[in-house]
């Protein structure tokens, strides 16, 4: 007689032995390690942070609440894990990877997962785990193509490379989120996954960034990883490792992703609240000890694969607070030594109208001229130092009443390249018409022009190069030297565009020196 068998499972069980806010102590599991997943009775997930001979320490993934003191906890047999799919652009799901748009479940094909574990998704769903190791340098390529960010001041001067880490930080309200959301905006039909992460930020802060992606359409190729502030401090320490594995994701299928983290200030704050009820001893700031190599090593899983692996690549743009312009606090500085290039937004220059507030002096890019254009990397270099003289004048002049004409003459043309480098909120200007607008400035074809005519130049040009002369724009996005045939191009369209639509200037643009070309 054939006896029938039946599908079993071996379970680790333990008990609650102490509740402290979000953090559990628990007894047993003598198999445990860090970063397993662990239910509690009623379906709240928890974490595993920490263990000793005698007891595990784990975060709760929910409402601290629906925990007890006595509760039979259950160790799942995986590590953490989101679900990804190809179909995540356009979603937004929390820091456990569930979805929060009311679209649906996440359901996606692949390896099979116990349905016990499978709370609302399908029973047959592909995973990434949350925390995994960076790639090697054997897996990791040179960074050679720029990721243009329609942003006129950080393409001319502090360019960006797919593959970069770079740190956007600032004070409050200077303009981080509006710079970031901005060159999401600009990856528009450029084949660019990008994830936006919002950690510890109001509902409403959320809510407006969404919106503002939705009106640009961004949403479409964007993945919103949401730990908002009435979230638990574990979600909030979850999201960024969940948002670069939704990126990891990408980058493996040979995508290049924009992965944008606002911010890791409210990170390494709700860090240093779990590891202060962990009973770990403070650092400098009472931020933890370790919480460099936290960031460390999420930072570093981001790069450019090599072609082997599919040659993918995944761009952060990380974003933190300073307070009172206090470069030196233990966290930006941190992120500045381990970063490969830093925007300061300075409030003064916000509070002056000028935006995005970029201060020159304390931006850096490691990458610089390698990625660039070569006809901006040709321009900006004469532009940055008459903007730096600029800014020196405006100083001396609280000290001096007279002026010479020769300093007259450089703080006209500062204001000239000031006016010029302004720039809306969510209106990213191309490669073309930033060469088109140097090489006005770099003529003098600008320096008689009032503010007002200036604005208008910035507004109207543009719309008539693609009508009257469209070669131009071909010719500028091939990233090759400006030759003398572009040259000759954008000399006559804008002779063009004054005489025909700017005729109430009532200016003669006059060539203030030969433009080099062909270097």
């Amino acid at each position: 007689m054939q006896t029938q068998s039946y599908p079993f499972r071996i379970k680790e069980l333990g008990r609650v032995k102490e509740v402290r806010k979000f953090i559990v102590k628990i007894e047993g599991f003598p198999s445990c390690m860090n970063g397993q997943l662990v239910s509690f009775p009623g379906g709240t997930k928890g974490l595993v942070m920490g263990f000793n001979e005698r007891e595990a320490l784990a975060i709760i993934l929910g409402y601290e609440g629906s925990v007890r003191i006595g509760d039979i906890v259950e160790a799942q047999s995986q590590a953490f894990t989101v679900p990804v799919n190809d179909s995540l652009p356009g979603r937004i799901i929390t820091a456990l990877g569930k979805p929060c748009d009311e679209k649906g479940p996440i359901a996606v094909s692949g390896f099979l997962r116990l349905a016990a574990n499978a709370d609302s998704l399908t029973a047959h769903t592909s995973y990434c785990p949350v925390f995994t190791e960076a790639p090697s340098a054997m897996e990791r390529s040179d960074v050679h193509e720029q990721l243009e960010t329609g942003v006129k001041m950080v393409d001319m001067f502090v360019p960006l490379a797919k593959g970069q880490r770079i740190l956007i930080f600032g004070d409050r309200m200077s303009g981080k989120t509006s710079l970031a959301t901005d060159a999401i905006i600009n990856q528009k039909d450029k084949d660019v996954v990008c994830v936006y992460c919002s950690i510890g930020k109001s509902y409403f802060s959320l809510l407006r960034v969404v919106q503002l992606l939705k009106k640009h359409r961004a949403l479409d190729y964007t993945v919103v990883v949401a730990a908002g502030a009435a979230s638990s401090c574990g979600e909030q320490y979850l999201a960024p490792y969940t948002a670069t594995a939704v990126a990891e994701y990408f980058m493996n299928k040979g995508k290049d992703v924009l992965l944008v983290m606002d911010d890791l200030t409210k990170h390494a704050w709700a860090y240093r609240q779990l590891s202060l009820l962990l009973e770990r001893p403070p650092g400098r700031e009472a931020c933890p000890g370790d919480i460099y190599y936290i960031h460390a090593q999420l930072l570093e899983r981001s790069g450019k694969l090599i072609d082997e692996k599919g040659g993918g690549s995944i761009t952060s743009l990380v974003l933190a607070d300073t307070l009172q312009g206090d470069i030196s606090s233990y966290i930006p500085s941190n992120f500045v030594s381990m970063l490969d290039g830093q925007i300061y937004l300075s409030t003064t220059l916000f509070g002056d109208g000028f935006k995005p507030a970029i201060d020159f002096g304390l931006s850096i890019s490691i990458m610089g001229g390698k990625i660039q254009h070569p006809a901006i990397k040709e321009f900006t270099q004469r532009i940055r130092i008459e903007y730096a003289q600029y800014r020196e004048l405006l100083r001396l002049m609280k000290l001096k009443s007279t002026l010479s004409s020769e300093a007259e003459a450089k703080i006209k043309r500062g204001e000239t390249i000031t006016e010029l480098l302004k720039q809306q909120r969510s209106s990213p200007v191309s490669q073309a018409e930033q060469i088109i607008l140097l090489y006005a400035l770099e003529k003098g074809m600008l320096d008689k022009l009032s503010s007002q005519q200036l604005k208008t130049f910035k507004n109207d040009f543009f719309s008539f190069v693609q009508k009257e002369e469209p070669e131009i724009v071909r010719l500028l996005e091939e990233r090759q030297p400006l030759d003398n045939k572009s040259a000759a191009l954008i000399e006559k369209v804008l002779q063009d565009f004054f005489v025909q639509i700017a005729v109430s200037f009532k200016i003669q643009p006059q060539p203030a020196q030969a433009i080099p070309v062909g270097v």
